[in-house]
């Protein structure tokens, strides 16, 4: 299939190569002209302008936008508005606001045009590992441009079957799903990134307490000097709390036992406040995700080891290299 990609950052690029890996045709545009050269020194046909790119596909037209959430993606929507026509489809990759994907759908079906948000889990691995695809939006869309997505799910791989999931017949085991109508696919991201906050959290505190335990203040005879890289690989290793994210912390502890070069000033990208407001919107308990959600706050005046750790696991699946502010 052929489709254009908006957005040639850390994950843009990388989508638009595994989706030619998997003989797709991808025409890019960036406002980096930059990084289209480099694309289209791969192969790629390039736009240095939206009109361009509309111009370069065939119809009915299909565009990802791989762009940050907020005004980068509300501008390119409403440009894109004024240049498709009816039956075109409109992807927004990034993590935004299941809110705003719904009022955007509409604003596009005045005219006819398709609206897809696809929540895409991945970071800078997903190249090679595949992106776990969260997608909202009408049937008809979503079923057109199912290759695409095939492409970039990370497929069935190694991983074994769910016992009892035998008599399902769904897409979720390919990575990829069709969750509902607009907004589905970011509401089902934003929990995804919430439950991802609580989750680093807990390992960020325990490798703190580990760190800890050979404090001045500690009786004699219990202080414990552990090797906390040693102990991460140990629990990659048959343990209950594997993971990947596990996985990504051991390989920060290994190349950086003290991880001297994390500030632990952790920034929040959005979805972790979010995922509080649906859960205060529908009444729903949320302590884990609510005070690790609080902790990233937290961590913007003082530092810890343990925000160290969530500094390091934001560097290795994202990407994210955070400083002290003004650095």
């Amino acid at each position: 299939m052929q489709i254009g990609m908006v957005g040639l950052g850390r994950m843009g690029a990388n989508m638009a190569r595994r989706l030619q890996r998997h003989n797709h045709t991808v025409v890019v545009f960036d406002r980096n002209k930059e990084a289209v050269q480099r694309m289209a020194k791969e192969g790629f046909a390039g736009a240095h302008y939206l009109e361009e790119l509309v111009e370069k596909l065939e119809k009915p037209r299909a565009i990802w936008l791989m762009v940050p959430a907020g005004v980068p993606t509300e501008s390119n929507v409403q440009s894109l508005k004024a240049l498709l026509d009816t039956g075109d489809t409109v992807i927004d990759g990034g993590n935004s606001f299941y809110k705003d994907d719904v009022r955007r759908s509409r604003s596009l079906q005045e005219k006819g045009i398709h609206y897809i948000d696809a929540g895409t889990s991945g970071g800078v691995w997903g190249i090679d590992r595949g992106y776990c695809l969260m997608l909202g939006g009408p049937t008809e869309a979503v079923q057109r441009l199912e290759p695409i997505f095939a492409a970039l799910a990370p497929g069935k791989g190694t991983i074994e079957p769910t016992p009892g999931r035998e008599k399902f017949q769904s897409s979720a085991e390919q990575g990829y799903l069709h969750c509902g109508p607009s907004g589905a696919g970011h509401f089902v991201k934003m929990i995804h990134n919430g439950i991802e906050y609580g989750l680093m959290q807990a390992y960020a505190e325990g490798f703190d307490i580990l760190r800890g335990a050979n404090a001045d203040q500690l009786e004699e005879g219990y202080r414990y000097d552990f090797n906390v890289a040693d102990i991460s690989e140990l629990w990659r290793r048959g343990s209950v709390v594997g993971s990947w994210l596990l996985d990504l912390t051991a390989m920060a502890l290994a190349e950086d036992p003290p991880l001297e070069h994390f500030s632990g000033f952790v920034q929040d990208s959005g979805e972790g406040r979010w995922t509080v407001q649906a859960a205060i919107e529908e009444s729903v308990s949320a302590d884990v995700l609510s005070t690790s959600l609080f902790t990233r706050f937290r961590s913007r005046r003082e530092h810890t080891f343990a925000e160290k750790v969530l500094s390091a696991m934001r560097n290795k699946f994202g990407g994210h290299v955070e400083t002290f502010p003004g650095e």
